[in-house]
């Protein structure tokens, strides 16, 4: 516990060092919640809404962090210290690099649990939000969407040939993601023909799973994505497991 304790600060303090986490991770979100806010305030989410547009909204912004970190950040340092040798000198020291990776994925979750707890103290602070639905089940499923979204991450850093391929594969599925799921533009806004392009999407399920809980909707409402996050979360750590290249 003391070696992974001693890993974790200094893989922190090279992450932050860094600045591009705590920009993405940290600033984007808050950014876009204050846009978001200025722009809609405490205005109801549609006619005869009960809940407002940030309140609908919340669920959606607090995984922009879980996206940068799991789909940008992982994959980015798992082939960037593969390519190095860095995993390879670990296999023969007494510190497995299973527990790097272990570090990794900590490092990028406080990056999203400190995201949302940011996210939230503004959103109720600045604009009067507030959890409607069970706190239990919207913590059950933004720890089911982080898992979802890092185990993406873990198989494309496990399975990329280099980081060139590594850094290609994580724009071309960050991007869309950031912009099309309903992260940032939200979905409600979407014309329908870019609404199913957007269904498509992992975080998309995601994010609906986040925002059914935040609101305490229906239970119909959140079976469907939890189903398929778990399916993606299972599907990927099997890849990862089964592909994973050390050197």
């Amino acid at each position: 516990m003391k070696t992974f304790r001693t890993m974790l600060k200094t893989e922190l303090k090279l992450s932050l060092r860094g600045m591009d986490m705590f920009i993405f991770a940290i600033c984007v979100p808050l950014a876009v919640l204050i846009i978001l806010g200025i722009i809609y305030g405490d205005k109801p989410a549609f006619d005869g809404a009960e809940y407002t547009f940030m309140e609908q909204s919340f669920g959606a912004l607090a995984t922009i962090s879980i996206c940068a970190g799991g789909v940008m950040g992982l994959p980015l340092v798992i082939s960037d210290y593969r390519g190095k040798g860095i995993l390879k000198r670990y296999k023969v020291s007494p510190v497995s690099p299973s527990m790097l990776l272990a570090v990794q994925v900590t490092v990028y979750a406080l990056y999203a649990v400190v995201s949302l707890l940011l996210l939230y103290l503004c959103a109720a602070l600045l604009f009067a939000c507030r959890l409607r639905g069970s706190f239990l089940l919207f913590l059950g499923g933004y720890v089911l969407v982080t898992v979802s979204i890092f185990s993406i991450g873990m198989m494309v850093g496990g399975i990329a040939p280099n980081t060139k391929m590594a850094g290609v594969i994580a724009s071309i599925l960050y991007f869309p993601m950031l912009i099309f799921s309903g992260a940032t533009l939200p979905y409600e806004v979407m014309p329908p023909a870019l609404q199913k392009v957007a269904d498509v999407l992992p975080l998309t399920q995601g994010i609906k799973l986040l925002k059914a809980a935040t609101l305490g909707l229906e239970a119909n409402r959140i079976l469907a994505p939890a189903v398929i996050m778990s399916v993606l979360a299972l599907v990927c750590i099997t890849i990862s497991v089964k592909c994973f290249k050390w050197e």
